[in-house]
């Protein structure tokens, strides 16, 4: 370590400082997003398998430079909304986030209890209410170092979905020609989906959560100098940065890969092409493809819901209280932190509350991924212009290859989702 003009930096093997990268990527596989693949393999097969290949790089580039912005700054995308964008804009782009979250948020506990009900019979109500109150509980009173180390093991749950892949029948061949060379259409149920697939493999609550745990973990690990002022160890941050991220994302997109190759290896070639949830995905698979395929791809649904939980109710939170100036952060305390813990427990007990309605959050899971589409193109267009501008960056603004990929993987979500705004006019 060295300390400069009164704070510490910490340096060395960019690989001893996985985490951010590693855990959102994690995150991005919840079992809202494992219910949309399992839809999608279902329906299309192995057709839509080319949207998790093309939006691998796209997914790095934006996740990275939301890693950037938090490190740079030291304060996350939230933050930077309300110091250089109109208090209504930084506060409409907050709000639709924030709803999007305590929806996906609800999805995500009516998945997990509906799943452990299959395995352990109980009402799933009551499954709800206890994961509700366990995350919240777990977020409060952990301690940030055991928080995160618990969240890094949670990542392997993620294996369970690559071992149902090698233990039902898949004709690799065909994955390989629709990866390559994939069948597109202009069908307005074909471009929802793959609207429906990016959605589910860029989302908004990724952003602003790699961004601010980068401000976490910079904490943490006593070096809480934001970039900005001390440029000197910006290359070793950047590379730590990017490996963290393609690491991260790298597992995100095979573990969502395998969860496709599964579902359409059994049940669109059984005929069975409409999913709901993650909890039919796995009921659907004990009929198929055995008990043992179905215990696994429960229990990933279980483990990725864990670990997801806390990753939307704190983003959520971590917005709403950069955007109103509260003191934010798992590194204090809830006295002087209490709005956003506050925050954090109000997120969870409205998605609580979502799966007590007559409206089921899990039967438009496939419609929230589509919303996720939606809301990701004013944000990440938001996000790619305050990170070209020096008063937001200093002399630390994007380099044009990666400035180039984040404009791209903006230009691609919205092209998607003009071609099916326009696919249902036409």
């Amino acid at each position: 370590m060295d300390e400069r003009m009164g704070r510490m930096t910490v340096t060395g093997p960019p690989v001893r400082r996985l985490g951010p990268g590693l855990i959102t990527g994690a995150c991005n596989n919840d079992p809202s997003s494992v219910g949309t693949y399992s839809q999608i393999g279902a329906h299309y097969g192995y057709a839509l398998t080319w949207t998790l290949l093309f939006s691998y790089p796209l997914v790095v580039a934006i996740q990275e430079v939301s890693a950037r912005m938090g490190r740079v700054t030291g304060c996350g995308i939230a933050g930077n909304l309300r110091r250089h964008y109109p208090r209504w804009l930084a506060g409409a782009l907050v709000a639709l986030l924030a709803a999007a979250n305590v929806f996906n948020l609800a999805a995500n506990l009516g998945a997990m209890g509906a799943v452990l009900r299959l395995l352990l019979e109980a009402p799933p109500l009551l499954y709800v209410f206890l994961f509700a109150l366990g995350s919240v509980l777990f977020e409060i009173f952990t301690d940030y170092a055991r928080y995160l180390g618990m969240l890094k093991w949670l990542c392997l749950s993620l294996l369970s979905y690559v071992l149902c892949a090698f233990v039902v029948g898949v004709s690799w061949s065909d994955v390989a020609r629709a990866l390559i060379w994939p069948e597109l259409s202009a069908r307005p149920q074909y471009l929802i989906a793959v609207v429906a697939a990016l959605g589910t493999t860029i989302s908004p609550y990724l952003f602003f959560w790699q961004a601010q745990q980068e401000v976490e973990d910079a904490r943490h690990l006593a070096c809480a100098a934001p970039l900005f002022d001390s440029s000197e160890h910006a290359p070793n941050e950047f590379a730590r940065i990017r490996l963290d991220t393609l690491t991260g994302m790298g597992i995100s997109s095979a573990v969502a890969l395998f969860i496709v190759i599964t579902s359409a290896s059994t049940l669109h070639a059984h005929g069975v092409t409409t999913i709901q949830t993650a909890a039919e995905a796995a009921e659907a698979l004990r009929a198929i493809a055995g008990r043992f395929t179905f215990v696994v791809f429960a229990l990933g649904i279980i483990g990725a819901g864990l670990l997801a939980l806390p990753a939307l109710s704190a983003s959520a939170a971590y917005a709403v209280g950069e955007l109103l100036a509260w003191r934010v952060g798992r590194g204090h305390r809830t006295g002087p932190a209490k709005t956003f813990y506050a925050a954090i427990a109000a997120a969870t007990a409205l998605a609580c509350a979502l799966n007590l309605t007559p409206v089921n959050p899990m039967r438009a899971l496939y419609w929230s991924a589509v919303l996720n589409g939606v809301i990701a193109v004013p944000l990440m267009t938001a996000l790619m212009h305050l990170s070209r501008r020096k008063a937001v960056m200093g002399p630390l603004t994007l380099p044009p290859g990666l400035s180039a990929l984040g404009w791209l993987a903006t230009l691609a979500m919205a092209c998607s989702v003009a071609g099916m705004a326009v696919s249902w006019l036409f």
